[in-house]
């Protein structure tokens, strides 16, 4: 019994791992590739913008000693995804951890949105996620090990007006978690999805006087306050590690209580 839980002393040690992080310059994907860098993972941070993702890498590189290394590339564009993908493999040799970050949102009544806004959302959130993911899975098939993790949301959980393309686009993300999950199982690749809250990233900062946001966060979270991003990055490194080992398409809910309710 006692050789059971003896492996558990090193379970959220990342060391040797290497990670891929969509979104990574800012944000809940810069705060997550953080956690796992203090963790001792080795990260590329992929970003439309080279000089941010250069900023970024330069700065996890300083903080916590591992190697960072950037990439610029539109998530949307499927030869850039695999581009992604064989630089990632050239550089560092192997891939353990994919964690698609990148997303974006458009809000407003459905009737002064554009059929364009929707997709675009759709896009970059919903297709961006399955190319990437479809682009890793080879390379983690062939090991017969890897880790996925999808940022989904609350608002692919529960409902919420003036958001129909990112409500739409984060429930698909919920759905492909999971058919992804049962898919890749076999292969010991685990793919799972957390479901942030209301944090406050630079997405959500120019509604944060507002009093639709107020209500919101006052009104849905139990703590009644904005998530602080460093409050991603226990879910990221559970999930990349070997503590999670029996987590198969969960949906983790980062929320700070309101899916409670």
């Amino acid at each position: 019994m006692v050789q059971d839980v003896l492996p558990g002393i090193k379970q959220f040690d990342l060391t040797g791992k290497v990670a891929i992080v969509t979104g990574g310059s800012k944000g809940l994907g810069l705060a997550m590739a953080a956690g796992l860098a203090s963790a001792g993972c080795a990260i590329l941070l992929v970003n439309r913008s080279a000089v941010d993702g250069e900023r970024s890498a330069a700065e996890l590189c300083i903080s916590f000693g591992t190697r960072v290394l950037s990439y610029a590339a539109d998530i949307t564009r499927e030869e850039q995804v695999h581009a992604m993908v064989a630089f990632a493999l050239e550089s560092f040799g192997k891939i353990d951890i994919l964690i698609n970050s990148a997303g974006i949102n458009i809000r407003g009544p459905i009737d002064e949105l554009s059929t364009a806004d929707f997709k675009h959302v759709m896009d970059v959130n919903v297709t961006g996620t399955w190319l990437a993911c479809r682009a890793v899975a080879p390379h983690m098939k062939a090991q017969h090990s890897g880790r996925i993790i999808n940022l989904a949301s609350t608002l692919g959980l529960v409902g919420l007006a003036n958001r129909t393309p990112y409500t739409a686009s984060k429930g698909a993300i919920v759905q492909m978690t999971r058919a992804l999950a049962l898919e890749l199982a076999p292969y010991d690749i685990m793919v799972n999805a957390i479901c942030p809250g209301p944090f406050l990233t630079e997405m959500n900062i120019p509604i944060a006087e507002s009093d639709d946001a107020r209500d919101i966060i006052l009104g849905a979270t139990a703590l009644r306050r904005w998530g602080h991003l460093h409050e991603i990055q226990g879910a990221a490194i559970f999930l990349a590690s070997d503590a999670a080992s029996y987590m198969v398409g969960s949906i983790l809910t980062v929320d700070g209580g309101w899916t409670a309710r």
